[in-house]
């Protein structure tokens, strides 16, 4: 039917690729079958060929062996091996691989046996069963049926990823497992498995049966999280718990709160940029990202921040003191005019004592370039500092206290219905319980 070239190119494609399928594929002729007897027909005479064919027939597609089928099943449906790829490697057909895989669920392992796995030679005068290999198949099925269960356990309890190797889990993770088969398996057979000594185990299981020694700062955290909003991670919570004289590290916090997912929401959102180009002459950065002062009014920082909800938007301008963070003002506006800003410098300056002149640094926004704030600033004797043009770190203290009322107060809650008032009011409210903290801090 095919011609001695079409033979040869066919098995010189399959010895390139490596596949049997990619190379019916290919070419279009001939079927797999007939491509599996001339490569194992290839260099042998016609007898041998012959006598080839018929070990092929015989023994090769119908009847694996058991050790064939668990194998198969193992590293396609347990390690996650591709299919197509164990077809080719083993010799047999995907769809004998699914068909194992059915019996196997079905019925177990004594599904995937048969007679014909059976020879002759291992059967008793008078017996239909095979007693001399009986005891060494079923302790065969036994070691690859806990291996299947241990691989199921590593998965399904501890949550690793289906090629994980046994050998690389810890202790304590073995533990786990024996526990979960115990019942199943004897201990001494399990511990050898997952080459864990008997102390190690006895170890880990005292361990694992200790009381919790975190149980009362597991509740301390949990309530000073949820009575701050749910506002704190784990460096606030441990400056609260440090305040009320409880020693623990900042690790042993944060892996508390991640197994209580005790987490802060926040969200990174495109912020307000009050930037209009150069429209008056801008004044060198004297602060250079030096946010350390020695006394109070010393050093403020000022910027605008925005807030978008369903209602509209919301504009707030605050001044930072540098030497604690408190706000010496704030302003709150639907619109983000000069009289945002100034009604603000305004308040801030007729609190100042007389002999206090701070530096206010701020970001080159028009707010801070207009006729009506440079004014001010020059009757009040105060000296002015301007970021560089798209340098937010330049005013990194600000910023960072946007950030945190952010994600403290806005991102992750719903407003949809509250009015611009409303919004304004619970803004104003969190600004004088952030003023609060800080002095109690002090």
């Amino acid at each position: 039917m095919y011609s001695k070239e079409d033979i040869e190119a066919a098995l010189k494609l399959y010895h390139q690729c490596g596949s049997v399928t990619k190379a019916t594929r290919v070419l279009g002729y001939p079927s797999k079958r007939e491509l599996y007897e001339w490569i194992l027909n290839e260099g042998a005479d016609k007898p041998a060929r012959k006598e080839l064919l018929l070990v092929n027939t015989a023994d090769h597609p119908r009847n694996p062996p058991l050790e064939v089928k668990m194998e198969a099943i193992h590293r396609c449906f347990e390690l996650g091996e591709s299919v197509k790829s164990v077809s080719e490697e083993i010799g047999y057909s995907r769809t004998s691989i699914y068909s194992w895989r059915k019996r196997y669920l079905q019925g177990g392992t004594a599904a995937l046996m048969n007679d014909k796995n059976i020879k002759p030679d291992t059967l008793t005068e008078g017996s239909t069963a095979p007693v001399p290999d009986l005891a060494q198949l079923q302790a065969q099925i036994r070691d690859m049926q806990m291996e299947i269960d241990i691989l199921k356990e590593t998965i399904n309890v501890l949550k690793k990823d289906p090629g994980i190797d046994q050998k690389a889990l810890k202790n304590r993770e073995k533990a786990v497992i024996i526990d979960a088969l115990k019942d199943k398996y004897s201990l001494p057979v399990l511990m050898e498995q997952l080459g864990v000594s008997k102390s190690s185990y006895y170890y880990q299981e005292a361990a694992l049966k200790k009381p919790d020694k975190y149980t009362d700062i597991r509740s301390m955290i949990q309530s000073l999280f949820h009575e701050n909003s749910q506002r704190y991670g784990y460096r606030r919570i441990y400056g609260l718990l440090r305040r009320r004289d409880v020693t623990v590290s900042e690790k042993v916090i944060r892996r508390i709160m991640r197994e209580g997912n005790l987490i802060v929401s926040c969200k990174r959102r495109r912020k307000y940029n009050s930037y209009q180009g150069e429209i008056s002459p801008s004044v060198p950065n004297r602060i250079e990202r030096n946010f350390h002062a020695d006394r109070p009014n010393q050093k403020w920082l000022t910027d605008i921040t925005e807030f978008a909800i369903p209602a509209g938007k919301v504009y707030l301008s605050v001044l930072v003191d540098c030497f604690d963070g408190m706000l010496p003002d704030w302003a709150i506006s639907t619109t983000p005019d000069s009289a945002l800003v100034n009604s603000m410098l305004d308040r801030a300056i007729s609190r100042l004592p007389e002999r206090d002149r701070p530096l206010i640094h701020s970001d080159r926004g028009c707010h801070y370039r207009w006729p009506g704030w440079i004014e001010r600033m020059e009757r009040a004797g105060l000296e002015r500092s301007m970021s560089r043009k798209g340098c937010s770190p330049d005013n990194a203290a600000c910023e960072g206290l946007f950030g945190r009322l952010k994600n403290e107060l806005f991102y992750y809650r719903e407003w949809k219905g509250v009015s611009l008032s409303e919004f304004i009011d619970t803004l104003n409210e969190y600004l004088v319980w952030y003023n609060e903290c800080v002095k109690e801090s002090l």
